[in-house]
């Protein structure tokens, strides 16, 4: 494909990395990416993305923009209190960039829909804020084969990890089961600093980034955590692991998902 002038001009940055060029921006055009969640990690995923020229966006979240939302979830102007997170985030991003279709699905993703969506796109954003949607977006990444990255964000900091079905391992290779619901601590508990998810969320887009393109080493088999607080980054390598419950060599889920493994 050839790239637009007044695209040219609009991504001339980017194809002047090196590693991206115009063959990259073709590719990123050419792309879909699926972020599921609109909030904290979403917001500045689906607006990075938006601004690398990734030619299709689909945005699920079954919420409500809510005024504790609007300390870190930055698609959303305070007049949209109330309304769907994803008309919300459609109307922001259009704004942004009047010529990229978004798919905006204002509906939680279930075992009943994560498949069949995560198969429409090339790449997936984990934009979730709870482990049962957090271990759905990696079981069906797996299972399609959709490339998927993780994050997860909470006070000053957070964590990444970028998921490749068949190349590295996933994230139940780091925890095999899902956290007991007395072992989750959230962010109505705790707090989060809105710059440490703007901070995850970009970091996100940036992964994506490199999936679509070819550039760099993506993040897979190696889990970042990100303190702000104390300005530490760490890097820890995370071995895929054969007795994986969904990826390992005699991996159980091989099938549609069942709702009762996520509540």
């Amino acid at each position: 494909m050839t790239l637009p002038q007044d695209n040219l001009l609009r991504y001339s940055r980017n194809i002047l990395v090196e590693e991206i060029g115009v063959a990259g921006q073709e590719k990123l055009s050419a792309s879909s990416v699926l972020v599921v969640g609109a909030g904290g990690l979403g917001s500045p995923a689906l607006l990075y993305l938006a601004a690398a020229g990734v030619g299709r966006l689909g945005i699920i979240d079954g919420d409500r923009v809510d005024a504790t939302n609007l300390n870190r979830q930055i698609l959303h102007p305070a007049a949209n209190v109330g309304s769907w997170k994803t008309a919300s985030a459609a109307e922001t991003l259009s704004a942004f960039r009047p010529d990229m279709p978004i798919d905006a699905y204002p509906e939680l993703l279930t075992a009943d829909n994560a498949c069949r969506l995560f198969d429409l796109y090339d790449a997936v954003v984990d934009g979730t804020d709870n482990f049962p949607a957090k271990f759905l977006c990696n079981d069906a990444a797996v299972l399609t084969g959709t490339p998927l990255v993780h994050a997860g964000v909470l006070r000053f900091g957070g964590q990444l990890l970028t998921i490749i079905p068949g190349q590295g391992p996933c994230l139940r290779c780091l925890l095999p089961d899902i956290p007991a619901p007395e072992d989750s601590i959230g962010s109505a508990r705790v707090g989060i600093v809105g710059a440490a998810a703007g901070i995850l969320g970009s970091w996100q887009a940036m992964e994506i980034v490199k999936l679509l393109t070819g550039a760099g080493e993506p993040l897979s088999g190696r889990l970042l955590t990100i303190d702000t607080l104390t300005g530490a980054i760490n890097v820890t390598h995370v071995p895929r692991n054969a007795a994986c419950p969904v990826c390992g060599d005699d991996r159980r889920q091989h099938t549609p998902l069942s709702r009762s493994d996520y509540t």
